[in-house]
């Protein structure tokens, strides 16, 4: 089935193997190559259709957007700059795993359109109404993934400025979790005395940040609307009715027996903090609070040291040459076991660290120090990183591509790299020690 995209044409729908429409006689093939076959969406500034690309052999899916604003005026003049603005970004941002990717832009029988890559999923509204909230390791899982793409926008000086649960696609077909943000017909791209000027009001009043909705955009005004998605998220709840008549946030009451440990919510009351000063600068900032910690570990076929020992040796190490004078260095931790958890009256204790168990830990090797950006260069032949430096520990990258990472490695150095589990870490980290450090019992700073 072929939709006309004729906005005026009272039977759209056609069979596939015409070129026009049956109806109004509306050519059907875009730039003689995509096929509209259902129209996903409309609004007042326009249309969305999912359409076909006829010239390659798999016909692959992707989705059109047509331009066809509702009267003229001021309002038709701004909705042809956020059109053009969409265009502009997603060229210039669209060869990120996590942005759709465009493929044309064209001007056909008075009409603009321009075709993007489709992101096969859900948005994470739809995922809301059908499995209900979510809970604090999906919230963890969001975070990690998205703030890398968000940093990667925000290092091109672009602020998305309307990110919302709809404009999040969770996409299908992967083992973890991964999302794609969408719909940047609302991005500005900024420079420093753009920050300074007061502008169109944009984005989505639920989720907008203060300073956005006075005309005044901010990069961390998209770190304040991606905390309101994941509050949003967690309690189901309007975020109008998440921040009480004096401007505090309320959102814990809402949770309704949904946990969120004491680290999670200080990240997310920091991203959603009302005065951009008190609130996080940059995506890199909040992954570190994140994730305080990054490496990558080997796991060792053949056992050299006793499963039952509990005793730290000198550490041994290993180097890997990744070519160029670049080395990889590996430090061996040997087997042992150790109980995992904090135990109920441990100060700062959290729900999550229950019950304390037992763990036995094989001997694996894992990385010295955080893997750097001239590294993950020599293997992936790229560097996403925002605070760029070859020595600088790489950042900007999702979960996946840490994945490909570890699978390029391992074939190129033929031994099985992977990241390290919880218990790994945790056991690593204790080096052998009972006590909540691995320095003692407490932080002095005196």
């Amino acid at each position: 089935m072929s939709y006309c995209l004729n906005p005026n044409c009272p039977k759209p729908e056609s069979l596939d193997s015409t070129e026009v429409c049956q109806t109004c006689g509306t050519k059907l093939l875009l730039g003689d190559r995509y096929r509209s076959v259902k129209l996903l969406g409309s609004g007042g500034f326009g249309r969305t259709f999912l359409a076909i690309d006829q010239l390659k052999p798999s016909k692959p899916s992707c989705v059109i957007k047509q331009f066809s604003p509702q009267g003229q005026g001021s309002n038709h003049d701004k909705a042809a700059e956020l059109f053009q603005q969409e265009v502009i970004r997603l060229d210039e941002l669209g060869h990120h795993p996590q942005i759709p990717e465009l493929l044309a832009h064209y001007q056909q029988e008075n009409q603009q359109y321009l075709i993007q890559e489709f992101i096969a999923g859900q948005n994470l509204a739809e995922e809301l109404k059908i499995q209900g909230v979510f809970n604090q390791s999906k919230i963890r899982q969001l975070l990690s993934n998205l703030l890398p793409a968000l940093q990667f926008i925000h290092g091109h000086n672009v602020i998305h400025r309307d990110i919302k649960p709809e404009n999040i696609i969770h996409r299908l077909g992967k083992d973890v979790a991964d999302y794609v943000l969408v719909d940047f017909g609302a991005a500005k791209h900024a420079i420093n005395n753009d920050l300074r000027k007061t502008g169109t009001s944009i984005g989505s009043p639920e989720f907008v940040a203060p300073e956005q909705a006075r005309g005044k955009a901010l990069f961390n005004s998209d770190l304040y609307s991606l905390g309101v998605t994941c509050i949003h998220l967690l309690t189901q709840a309007s975020p109008f009715d998440l921040i009480d008549i004096d401007h505090n946030w309320v959102w814990r009451d809402y949770l309704t027996g949904n946990n969120v440990s004491n680290d999670l919510g200080k990240i997310l009351d920091k991203l959603i903090a009302i005065a951009p000063s008190k609130r996080y600068q940059s995506a890199d900032e909040v992954l570190k609070d994140l994730n305080p910690q990054a490496a990558i570990a080997i796991i060792i076929n053949t056992v050299a040291e006793s499963q039952q020992s509990n005793v730290i040796s000198t550490p041994k190490s290993i180097h890997e040459d990744l070519g160029n004078g670049i080395v990889l260095e590996m430090t061996s931790i040997p087997a042992g076991e150790f109980i995992m958890g904090s135990p109920e009256n441990e100060e700062s204790h959290e729900n999550t660290e229950s019950p304390q168990h037992r763990v036995k830990i094989p001997p694996f090797f894992m990385g010295t120090f955080a893997i750097t950006q001239a590294q993950f260069r020599a293997i992936m032949n790229a560097s996403p990183s925002y605070m760029v430096g070859d020595d600088h520990p790489v950042e900007c990258v999702s979960w996946n591509a840490v994945v490909e990472f570890c699978t390029l490695l391992s074939q190129k150095t033929g031994h099985n790299y992977r990241l390290p589990s919880e218990a790994e870490w945790e056991y690593a980290c204790r080096a052998n020690t009972k006590t909540p450090f691995h320095f003692g019992s407490a932080i002095n700073t005196g």
